[in-house]
């Protein structure tokens, strides 16, 4: 027997904005989060791409130095979306701490600002500056730090999961979350993921020959999902987090559900390991939608992955044409902040969560001209007064991994 499995909360640390009221104003009036790039002293002259997607507010921790000690940025992040979430559920301490609550939350690699500076030492020959590695380094940068820093601050003793798969870390942890609820394994789930600004990141993509170069000088202008004059990826950073309840007991304890997650698929296009595949995309909708148990014409919205890459926007283009035809809107909400790595999915999927309540649709910025091979589409060009009941997010990854997540704006019938 499966349970049905409900959203009861939600934070996001973005590009454009922190919170919902601040995400919400962005993306009505197409605010983009895309800034030039910072110097932080290391690669930076080797890069020929100039823009990133950056958190450049202030943000308030206040976290004790018990708690700080064992965080890089990263987990920073991690820690302040769950602390909003677990502050506003209105989940008692004995359940958060009695093993029936887990979180399924990762990064793309930990903390990699941690990580350079432990590799620099490696290659030091001054033994003062070899010592200086912390004891709590390792725990800073190992790839599942921000789940535990999470389960540490917060005293949960349930199941952790710790999902690093590149661009769908933070859909298949909430997908992953989704299916320990649906089967029992939980009660309730905090799944998502972050990842933190560092130009090791961008060089990474940059010498792929990835990421956006033409426009430089303004970053606002780019990254251009689906628009004819499309260059790269613009590498970005943030959090964001939701939980996830079983549905009755969440109804019985009064809870403010948000949405419901009525779909969730993963799988494995099994062959390049860096190239879209158009036959592995498809087969992910479509098992989204199987899970669903819904048809394709039921989805009013689709949250694209979208990255700006030539060949990427092209492909899921066609699966989303093959699985949907030109019914749903479509819109890559990366325009707006970049490739947040291993938080996209998290992250668009709040936004979308956000779009369904308020009663919009957001447009793809900067897709001024659309590519002829992805003009079969239904491209939100404009914001839209249409309230989708029913959204897909989708996002895919390196390693050929593709998510597909489908959710309800309320109690799917």
């Amino acid at each position: 027997m499966t349970r049905r499995v409900v959203i009861t909360g939600c934070s996001a640390i973005t590009p454009i904005g922190y919170g919902k009221e601040d995400i919400v104003r962005s993306l009505r009036s197409g605010t983009s989060g895309v800034k030039p790039l910072r110097d932080d002293g290391l690669l930076t002259e080797y890069i020929h791409s100039r823009v990133f997607g950056t958190v450049d507010y202030p943000l308030d921790f206040g976290f004790s130095r018990q708690y700080r000690k064992t965080m890089g940025p990263v987990a920073y992040y991690a820690c302040k979306v769950a602390e909003d979430v677990l502050k506003g559920s209105g989940l008692a301490p004995d359940f958060i701490s009695s093993g029936r609550l887990g979180v399924s939350f990762s990064s793309t690699h930990g903390s990699p600002t941690v990580q350079r500076d432990i590799y620099k030492t490696f290659f030091s020959k001054s033994k003062s500056e070899f010592s200086s590695i912390g004891a709590v380094d390792y725990l800073k940068s190992m790839v599942h730090t921000t789940a535990v820093n999470i389960t540490r601050m917060f005293g949960i003793t349930g199941r952790v999961i710790a999902s690093s798969t590149a661009c769908t870390t933070s859909s298949q942890s909430i997908g992953l979350g989704y299916e320990m609820v649906k089967y029992g394994m939980q009660d309730a789930m905090l799944c998502g993921g972050a990842d933190e600004y560092d130009t090791t990141t961008v060089a990474v993509f940059d010498n792929l020959l990835a990421c956006s170069v033409d426009y430089n000088e303004t970053p606002q202008a780019t990254p251009r999902p689906f628009d004819k004059d499309r260059d790269g990826l613009v590498v970005g950073e943030g959090a964001g987090i939701l939980l996830l309840e079983e549905l009755e007991s969440a109804r019985a304890r009064g809870a403010d559900i948000i949405g419901e997650i009525i779909g969730f698929s993963s799988n494995n296009n099994g062959g390049d390991l860096i190239l879209p595949n158009l036959e592995g995309i498809t087969a992910t909708l479509h098992l989204a939608l199987n899970d669903a148990g819904i048809p394709a014409d039921e989805v009013d919205f689709i949250s694209a992955h979208a990255t700006a890459t030539k060949m990427g926007d092209v492909i899921e283009s066609q699966a989303m044409y093959d699985v949907y035809g030109d019914g749903p809107l479509v819109t890559g909400l990366k325009s707006y902040m970049g490739h947040t790595m291993g938080a996209c999915g998290a992250i668009e999927m709040i936004m979308t969560l956000y779009m369904m309540e308020q009663g919009f649709i957001a447009p793809t910025l900067n897709l001024e001209h659309v590519d002829e091979r992805c003009s079969m589409l239904r491209h939100t060009q404009g914001v839209s007064g249409i309230t989708a009941n029913i959204s897909a997010v989708q996002n895919f990854a390196f390693g050929g991994v593709n998510t597909c997540l489908v959710i309800s704006n309320g109690l799917h019938e």
